[in-house]
């Protein structure tokens, strides 16, 4: 085969790989254009979104003083102020800081703008009865019934258009090339792995260290997860129409205590995001 083809052919393999190495994260070496392997740099993680979910005209879930919206609002606000004291070098942002109602589309685009690591929204579960007896929290990720809805969002917040010079580096990189949908799918693929991995941390900080039910992680079709081009978790803080958990949420050492619990977290996960 001539030497010209050989390197076509080169060109057309090792691409895809690079940039979903490079991309994605998933190994601490590329190959570079003459075949030799680069080290690739280490991710940091720099921004985290907290949403706090409802507000304003949208209670959300629970009726009285025990309201879903207020619960939501006070642990975010709790793991704001935890991050900032303990992780220091993390960008925190807010979806809303005050009793005002935020669209769904407007939270995901937030932590879209912000080319955030992470997007965590804070909420309260609740059973169809009046009185409910379930009690715990329950992590919940993007279902793959809305995944074209992830895709676009991931398309539009593709860490390669933030690289500086990534016109030239990944010349002939274009949204009609398969590349593309190779480097989109592992985006994805990789975002969802990232998810439940936190996810798991925050249900085990829920039942080990706080000694509470968690449910673990699980798939749901949520809007508000499928719009986030990043990895998301929805955490169910517990079921505000069941007295003895509406208790637990409403206090100040409850909310206190999942805001630790979420931050322990956090602080795992950071740490195993920034490998080496």
């Amino acid at each position: 085969m001539p030497d010209s083809n050989i390197k076509r052919l080169l060109k057309f393999i090792t691409r895809p790989l690079v940039l979903i190495l490079i991309l994605t994260g998933t190994h601490s070496f590329a190959f570079t254009k003459n075949g030799d392997t680069a080290r690739v740099a280490t991710f940091k993680f720099k921004t985290v979104v907290i949403d706090a979910g409802h507000g304003g005209k949208d209670p959300g879930a629970g009726r009285g003083t025990s309201v879903e919206k207020t619960v939501a609002l006070a642990v975010a606000l709790k793991l704001r102020d935890m991050i900032n004291a303990d992780l220091p070098s993390v960008n925190v942002i807010m979806t809303r800081s005050t009793d005002v109602f935020i669209e769904l589309h407007k939270r995901a685009q937030i932590a879209n703008d912000a080319k955030a690591n992470l997007f965590i929204s804070i909420h309260c579960n609740s059973s169809p009865q009046t009185e409910g007896t379930r009690r715990g929290a329950e992590i919940l990720v993007y279902g793959y019934s809305r995944k074209g809805e992830q895709m676009e969002a991931i398309r539009e917040n593709a860490s390669i258009y933030q690289e500086k010079d990534y016109a030239k580096k990944y010349s002939g990189y274009t949204t009609n090339d398969p590349t593309y949908f190779i480097v989109l799918n592992a985006f994805m693929q990789k975002y969802r792995d990232q998810a439940i991995k936190f996810g798991k941390m925050v249900s085990d900080e829920f039942a080990e260290h706080d000694g509470r039910r968690s449910e673990g992680v699980h798939e749901q079709s949520l809007l508000v997860l499928a719009n986030a081009g990043l990895p998301g978790v929805l955490i169910e803080t517990g079921f505000i129409n069941t007295p003895a958990d509406a208790k637990y949420l409403m206090s100040a050492d409850g909310q206190s205590e999942m805001a630790a619990s979420i931050l322990r977290a956090l602080k795992k996960y950071k740490k195993s995001f920034e490998r080496g």
